[in-house]
């Protein structure tokens, strides 16, 4: 099991011990996912909090039309899932599949209940991981009602450049409410407005 970038990612806000890494990583288990699997459905209850060391993910609310909304994505050295069911523990509204063949560190709630007791910084780093997802949630609605589809689009790629490159574009117009066809002529649009500015 590969435990260095998770540790890498804890170093951001806390430190541990040599102890306290091993306490950690051992609370952790690995877990393998294929292209268009899941690691979550709505409806189930989220028994884990995922971390992303190998490959791309998305977390999805599918509405009453059958249509998909992208809520999240996540790459190498990032964290996934169902937050809401994971802390409730009731059953969860979002899916959440491997875009890519993904490798995944994951932490069930009574492991996380329990390192807290082990090591009380660890609250920490999670409490700061809460509060960074609520940042950029609030700031997403913010975008969403305040900004125009091209200023939500150019906002997109210019806070997240790994992920224009990695998803497909049907997935970004989802995550940006809107349709694909739109995404694309908004693209042609910059393309033309860069080529004028060059002149």
């Amino acid at each position: 099991m590969e435990f260095n970038l998770i540790l890498q990612n804890l170093q951001r806000h806390i430190e541990l011990t040599d102890e306290e890494k091993e306490i950690f990583c051992s609370s952790l288990r690995s877990k393998k996912v294929k292209r268009h699997q899941f690691l979550g459905e709505a409806g189930e209850i989220s028994r884990y909090q995922n971390f992303v060391n190998k490959g791309c993910l998305r977390s999805y609310y599918v509405d009453e039309n059958g249509f998909e909304h992208n809520v999240q994505f996540a790459i190498e050295d990032w964290w996934i899932g169902d937050m809401a069911s994971f802390l409730t523990k009731k059953p969860g509204s979002l899916f959440i599949e491997a875009l890519e063949d993904s490798d995944v560190l994951q932490l069930d709630y009574p492991s996380m209940e329990e390192l807290y007791v082990k090591i009380p910084k660890l609250e920490r780093f999670f409490r700061i991981l809460l509060q960074n997802a609520f940042i950029t949630f609030e700031q997403r609605i913010i975008s969403t009602i305040s900004r125009s589809a091209e200023e939500r689009y150019l906002e997109f790629i210019n806070k997240y450049p790994l992920f224009e490159q990695r998803l497909p574009q049907i997935h970004i117009a989802s995550y940006l409410g809107i349709t694909p066809e739109f995404l694309s002529k908004i693209r042609k649009k910059i393309l033309v407005d860069s080529s004028k500015t060059l002149k």
